[in-house]
């Protein structure tokens, strides 16, 4: 395994997931949930990023799903949640149940969705299993530390900064949704 290439990958990933541009989103679902299990959130967008990088175009071939349609998907939920962030209208309805939520839309698609398992299943193409692997376990790390900082990071925001950097940010979604839809479906739309 070569640093350069571990270091390329790990950015790669890290600006995928965008972590941090998630914390308003993050911290809007931890108030409509009744909080965020962050553990479990981290363990469920782990397993889903292995499970790719081992046998994601396995599994989504078996559903009888390829990957522009998986895609297409998750652009569709992604952009959703970047309405609710901007025009501050409630899709995902909030039943106070953390646990029950954690996996969507949290784990999926926030931390791991289509872009960052795509993304994974792409990187084999161009480098080892095993240094995807490893950048895929640094940033989980980064993950859990800033979805236990929530808290602090809201403290430090402030109701304003969080409402600024909510809107912002999701406009910020809204864009990457659109770009992933339209990359994909004009790939679903060829013969």
């Amino acid at each position: 395994m070569k640093l350069n290439e571990l270091i390329t990958v790990t950015f790669t990933l890290f600006a995928v997931i965008d972590i941090l541009g998630s914390v308003p989103l993050l911290v809007s679902l931890k108030a409509k949930l009744g909080g965020i299990n962050a553990w479990k959130a981290t363990l469920i967008s782990g397993g889903l990023m292995i499970l790719f990088l081992y046998v994601g175009q396995q599994f989504l071939n078996m559903l009888g799903v390829d990957v522009h349609s998986f895609a297409v998907g998750g652009s569709i939920l992604i952009f959703i949640l970047g309405l609710e962030m901007v025009l501050g209208i409630e899709f995902f309805k909030g039943d106070k149940n953390a646990r029950a939520s954690t996996a969507v839309p949290i784990a999926f698609p926030l931390i791991a969705g289509s872009g960052t398992l795509t993304t994974i299943m792409s990187l084999k193409a161009a480098y080892n299993e095993l240094t995807i692997l490893v950048a895929i376990l640094i940033n989980l790390v980064i993950v859990y530390v800033v979805v236990r900082s929530l808290d602090l990071l809201e403290r430090l925001l402030g109701p304003a900064g969080m409402i600024a950097v909510r809107k912002f940010f999701g406009v910020i979604l809204l864009a990457i949704a659109v770009k992933i839809f339209t990359a994909n479906a004009s790939m679903m739309l060829k013969p």
